[in-house]
């Protein structure tokens, strides 16, 4: 039986909206820098699917990041600092939207594509263990080929998300969030290799930009440093405050790329003086912050958790009840399961199983 004309014409308006709603997204995206990247230049997704009506592709990968598990659980994984007496102390979670602010700001300002920098920055720490880098070098420690964060992120995005199916992201989110990291060497050392694209480059320094300064602040309220502690030249160079700081590295990082962005090519770099001020004040954070005895005599009972809960669910794995493919070894399902634990469920499981003796 055909449709009532009144149904049939209200679905024609609908149909007719989505596409004009369709057609400004892209008009608007394809505004952006030609070097920007863009929805219709995308390498797609592994499984590919029709169009959103009311988001364009990154808009998407955003979204599903959001409403996952693993995000959600971000705001209960530290930062640095293990059971803190202030509720002010960073969390893996603030960590990140502050990464998302700094990321979106950089390339507003370089007319990039806002959308896959914010999607990056969002995942990009998906994959951090309980406890911060001391849960991390532990599994690093224990796991046949190593653990690494960003490599476990991109692990939860395609594999373990959603029961695990994965978030089925575009490429150019999956690629960015894999080669966000970064050795102690220098904010703009290689160690997974360069994104393609010049939003995932830029997430790859806002999480710099972002980690060192909001460290310092927790590292101040915690007694560990003072602000005059910080050296000369980062005072000089860099700014005295926090707020002064932030902006010298975004101004730094937009000046020194706009070159890149209008030819196509390069990579979003700072300033020589600022990147040397900057990479002064991430060895003087590793010698007198995350280093020191204090910081550390936290981080190894996160390590003796983390150790213990590993072992445990490795011996037996039909004990682990999610956050794993049954079909993988033990040793992977049990990365996987303690790797995605908060801070406190690590603790109540370990304490639950006697692990903690």
């Amino acid at each position: 039986m055909p449709a009532p004309a009144g149904l049939a014409q209200t679905a024609k308006v609908i149909s007719q909206l989505r596409d004009e709603i369709r057609r400004r997204l892209e008009e608007r995206e394809a505004q952006l820098a030609p070097a920007a990247a863009r929805e219709a230049t995308s390498k797609g997704r592994a499984q590919p699917e029709p169009p959103d009506p009311f988001r364009l592709a990154y808009q998407v990968d955003r979204d599903r990041i959001i409403h996952s598990r693993a995000f959600r659980r971000l705001k209960h994984k530290t930062q640095v600092f293990v059971w803190p007496e202030t509720d002010h102390v960073v969390t893996r979670m603030t960590h990140t939207i502050e990464v998302q602010q700094v990321a979106r700001t950089i390339a507003r300002a370089l007319n990039l594509n806002e959308d896959l920098a914010e999607a990056i920055a969002l995942g990009h720490d998906l994959g951090h263990t309980p406890f911060g880098h001391a849960g991390e070098e532990t599994l690093a420690a224990l796991l046949p080929g190593g653990f690494r964060h960003n490599e476990q992120s991109l692990r939860i995005v395609e594999r373990l998300a959603r029961d695990g199916h994965g978030l089925n992201l575009t490429v150019e989110t999956r690629e960015g969030i894999l080669k966000h990291s970064k050795t102690r060497e220098s904010v703009a050392a290689e160690a997974w290799g360069t994104a393609s694209t010049f939003e995932g480059q830029i997430v790859k320094l806002a999480d710099s930009v972002a980690y060192l300064n909001h460290d310092i602040e927790d590292a101040i309220t915690a007694g560990v440093i003072t602000e005059a502690d910080l050296p000369d030249r980062v005072h000089r160079v860099l700014g005295s405050t926090h707020t002064e700081r932030i902006r010298t590295l975004v101004e730094s990082a937009v000046e020194a790329s706009m070159e890149a962005v209008d030819r196509g090519e390069g990579r979003i770099e700072l300033e020589d003086g600022v990147l040397a001020a900057v990479d002064e004040l991430r060895e003087f954070m590793f010698q007198r912050v995350y280093l020191v005895e204090s910081t550390l005599e936290q981080a190894r009972y996160g390590q003796r958790v983390v150790r213990a809960l590993y072992e445990f669910y490795e011996r037996n794995p039909d004990r682990i009840d999610g956050w794993s493919l049954p079909a993988d070894p033990a040793w992977r399902r049990a990365a996987d399961y303690v790797s995605g634990m908060t801070d406190g469920f690590a603790i109540r499981r370990a304490t639950e199983l006697g692990l903690l003796r």
